[in-house]
């Protein structure tokens, strides 16, 4: 289980959450909203949180993009790729 994110995916999240170097974006499941891996549940977005027991991180241009282990349940232990959508100027969570 490996996170991965494309330098699109970090622009768009910088410009969007208004990010600078040294800080955290957080993955997290949430219960309801759809799209999810489980049903019933989604994926949350925090770029209020430190890592604390991180089961996957990756630092690109000054941002830490993390999941914590508490977390890891949610993506059945598979790779979490983060991609950036031209079409529709958003970022797409691909979890294979």
């Amino acid at each position: 289980m490996k996170i991965s994110i494309t330098q699109p995916a970090v622009k768009w999240f910088i410009d969007e959450l208004e990010l600078s170097t040294g800080d955290f974006v957080r993955f997290f499941a949430r219960y309801g909203g759809s799209g999810g891996v489980h049903k019933g549940f989604s994926l949350g977005i925090s770029n209020k949180d430190q890592p604390n027991d991180p089961a996957m991180k990756i630092e690109e241009q000054g941002i830490t993009f993390f999941v914590e282990k508490s977390d890891s349940w949610y993506f059945d232990d598979k790779d979490f790729n983060i991609k950036y959508s031209r079409k529709f100027d958003e970022v797409e969570f691909v979890i294979e």
